[in-house]
């Protein structure tokens, strides 16, 4: 099974643009490639998809075992005639030994390529260089590519691997492809102009200058032993249908998480809280997808007709999650940075506001202080959080806890919600999922 992750010395430091144009190489050569990305990342993925045409997904090594990202790398690398693996931040960087590009590639025994941003910089390649490749050992490096690297400067970057006994996968020149970023991290796919071809130009360049040969030689490696994560239908007559909403406000969306709904014998339909004017006939559950409510926020405000029918529907008791970008839909009212507000769906009685900076971001366990949608009592879940924005009431029926203290509470969770800023990913605990869809399934009359 080949595969391969692409790692890099740092945020920023180029990772997505050049994983983007080896699968556009890939691509071009008629090969097929499943995209992969460490940690709890939504928008790159989405860059891989659009270039690949097929769903991404993510390994995180804080959500899940070591056992569960092999399962899911099998699973959904196991048709491709390569999986690529974008890391995340630094290669090393995670929490208490998780989460990082490093763990993961030792769970899932997969080679790496670090990516060396080369900009202002000659000599003292060298020297981070050997950093990344003695800093922890073993870390499965093979070898690096080095990007804005000027043409001159190749020779150097060839004789710094062959004097550090690692391989040279190639460069990466300085080009006018940029992924513009927001304070929350780049746009997404949807937001980039003539994105293929953007991409396709990408693809071009990678197949000059980025020796795909040899990256291909270096994934191949075999197969990782794995014992299957059990999942079965839960409901053999019919499918409970669960409306996701997805556009361009609410398009965080794990589909790993899609998957396992649709495993557990759900019917999944997507729907728009801009466009639409009412959730998907004959649901008897809803997720309110995270994302950028808050540019869309006059539309949204507008469809009274979906906000009403939000409303009702979570009112009747409806199963929902509602996840940052969603539980800011439900406030009462978004307050914008200028003062301005725009009415929301009104389930959480109070306002969802601008900040400068960001909220409780990163990683965290959440506790829950009573039986509710997704858990029972005292049930520990990982989940992460990324958001400038705050509300007046985040909740109090969990208690969040982060590995340097930190603690607060936060999410409103009931018998048939749960909303709050924390991001939940399905694998960490199956159960979440099942315990979901089960309520759904009863809300809707299903049984099987």
């Amino acid at each position: 099974m080949k595969r391969v992750i692409i790692g890099g010395t740092h945020s920023g430091c180029g990772k997505t643009t050049i994983v983007c144009a080896v699968l556009s190489a890939l691509k071009a050569r008629g090969l097929t490639a499943a995209s992969f990305k460490c940690g709890p990342d939504y928008i790159d993925p989405m860059f891989h998809k659009s270039i690949i045409g097929a769903d991404a997904h993510n390994l995180d090594s804080f959500f899940c075992d070591d056992n569960t990202l092999r399962y899911l790398l099998c699973k959904n690398g196991k048709d491709a005639d390569i999986s690529v693996i974008e890391g995340v931040m630094g290669y090393y960087d995670g929490v208490n030994g998780r989460g990082s590009a490093h763990s993961v590639s030792m769970a899932v025994e997969t080679p790496s390529v670090i990516v060396i941003d080369c900009k202002g910089s000659s000599e003292s390649i060298g020297a981070v260089m050997k950093g990344f490749l003695e800093y922890m050992t073993p870390n499965r490096i093979e070898g690096f590519i080095f990007n804005r690297l000027t043409e001159r400067l190749v020779p150097l970057a060839k004789e710094l691997c062959g004097r550090l006994g690692t391989k040279y996968f190639g460069y990466f020149p300085v080009n006018d492809f940029s992924l513009e970023s927001r304070r929350l991290g780049l746009v997404t796919a949807a937001e980039v102009a003539n994105l293929k071809e953007k991409t396709e130009k990408l693809g071009e360049l990678a197949e000059k200058t980025i020796l795909l040969d040899e990256l291909i030689k270096t994934a191949e490696c075999h197969m990782p032993d794995y014992v299957p994560v059990k999942v079965k239908r839960l409901y053999e007559n019919k499918r409970p249908k669960i409306a996701v909403a997805n556009d361009s406000a609410f398009c965080f969306i794990y589909y790993d998480n899609i998957a396992l709904l649709k495993e557990l014998g759900c019917e999944i339909e997507y729907f728009s809280p801009i466009e639409d004017k009412k959730i998907p006939e004959d649901c008897c559950g809803m997720i309110l997808s995270g994302g950028y409510p808050e540019l869309y926020a006059e539309k949204l405000s507008a469809n009274r007709d979906m906000l009403s029918a939000v409303r009702s529907a979570i009112a009747s008791d409806m199963p929902t999650i509602a996840e940052c970008g969603g539980f800011m839909y439900l406030h009462d009212t978004m307050r914008m940075s200028d003062g301005t507000e725009y009415g929301m769906v009104g389930t959480i009685q109070g306002t969802a506001y601008e900040t400068q900076r960001l909220q409780r971001f990163g990683y965290a366990v959440i506790t829950s202080d009573k039986h509710n949608l997704i858990c029972k009592k005292g049930q520990i879940i990982t989940t992460h959080e990324f958001h400038y924005w705050d509300s007046t009431d985040c909740g109090s029926d969990f208690t969040a806890q982060k590995a340097d203290g930190r603690s607060w509470r936060c999410v409103h969770a009931e018998s048939s919600l749960y909303a709050g800023f924390p991001h939940l990913y399905f694998f960490t605990d199956t159960d979440i999922a099942k315990r979901f869809v089960a309520a759904c399934a009863e809300f809707g009359g299903i049984y099987g």
